[in-house]
């Protein structure tokens, strides 16, 4: 019986990074195996992966993410990982364990932490393999089926790429319907999801959960679909009925976007919901109040508010960005998550970035 050398698989979102862990891998005497994403690497547990270097900071599904998936499938609920990563902190390596990590190696790291580490890991594996009486199957059988079973995991990884893409496709359909009803309600998405992305980082979000509410923030205002015209381009400020009949365009949106297993159209559902609810709970449309507001649609708040205030719309003119800055000062701890304001704040430049990268003669820039 010829024994198969342990399969490493490295997933890291750079090359460079790729490269040298691949090579590190090798030199030990270990067979590499790369994967440049969280979905192909969860899609390679099907190759008798014996260990995974895991790195935390990835695009997408961040490291963390990827750990809790491996988790949960049957074929990666005993393989060791071992978080590869530049966060030193407490916090950080009590949240790898919590995700499902073994292990933590701070970069830069040096051949012999990985040797031990990894060597200590596989024998436990190896031990771990023997209790429960699974063997391996024979090297040349494996490789057999390998160069097909490649393939076919490479179809699977495009089908599921072009899944997240038909989510995102399905928010800029809704964005392209939502300017056919109302141009300048096409551009405010724009630049205030651009907005909420930079405060989610300015959060210390992970990468994924602010892709996430970039794409999400798009959808804040779908439920103006369902909205009269007549109500949303009139010149005027809007009486008490009218005033109730917007209002509901939060519940429409929450109807459109429910009922659906898309984790970005849920994603988006719950903003369309929350970001008209106030820090002190007299918004609509539950009259929720502090962190009981879900922290996309609190997010959302700021951005929606800043990005109005300093657009034309039917009924008032564009405000300075002055204004628009003692809006949020005024109503911090009343309209607004305090915390929320401060980030904003902290990074107004970036702000004032994109509002002037994507002016279109609607944002009043001071």
């Amino acid at each position: 019986m010829v024994e198969r050398l342990k399969r490493i698989l490295i997933v890291d979102d750079e090359e460079q990074n790729r490269e040298l862990l691949e090579a590190m891998v090798e030199s030990l005497g270990y067979e590499p195996d790369v994967a440049r994403d969280g979905v192909e690497a969860l899609a390679k547990l099907q190759l008798d992966v014996d260990l995974v270097l895991l790195d935390v900071m990835m695009a997408g599904m961040d490291g963390f993410q990827v750990a809790k998936r491996i988790r949960r499938d049957p074929r990666g609920a005993e393989v060791p990982i071992i978080m590869v990563t530049g966060l030193t902190s407490r916090e950080d390596r009590l949240a790898a364990v919590e995700c499902g990590a073994n292990d933590f190696i701070s970069k830069p790291f040096e051949r012999i932490e990985l040797r031990v580490r990894m060597a200590s890991l596989l024998r436990m594996k190896e031990a771990q393999d023997a209790l429960h009486n699974h063997r391996r199957e024979l090297e040349l059988l494996v490789e057999r089926r390998t160069a097909s079973l490649r393939d076919a995991l490479q179809a699977m990884v495009e089908a599921q790429r072009q899944a997240h893409q038909a989510q995102l496709d399905t928010v800029e359909r809704l964005a392209i319907a939502a300017e056919f009803k109302d141009k300048t309600t096409a551009r405010h998405i724009h630049r205030m999801s651009q907005y909420s992305a930079i405060i989610a980082r300015g959060l210390r979000l992970p990468p994924g959960e602010v892709e996430s509410i970039l794409h999400a923030s798009r959808m804040h205002d779908v439920g103006k679909l369902g909205i009269p015209d007549d109500i949303l381009r009139k010149p005027a400020s809007l009486d008490q009925p009218e005033q109730d009949l917007m209002r509901q365009h939060t519940t429409i949106g929450g109807r459109i976007l429910g009922n659906t297993s898309s984790t970005l159209l849920q994603a988006g559902h719950v903003i369309a919901m929350s970001h008209h609810e106030w820090w002190d709970g007299s918004g609509y449309p539950n009259g929720l109040s502090g962190e009981g507001i879900p922290l996309s649609g609190r997010i959302c708040a700021v951005a929606d508010v800043f990005d109005a205030v300093t657009s034309v719309r039917p009924y008032k003119p564009a405000f300075s960005n002055e204004e628009a800055y003692e809006i949020l000062r005024r109503e911090r701890g009343t309209h607004f998550d305090p915390h929320i304001v401060d980030v904003f704040f902290e990074h107004l430049g970036e702000v004032i970035e994109v509002q002037s990268r994507y002016r279109d003669g609607i944002v009043a820039v001071t």
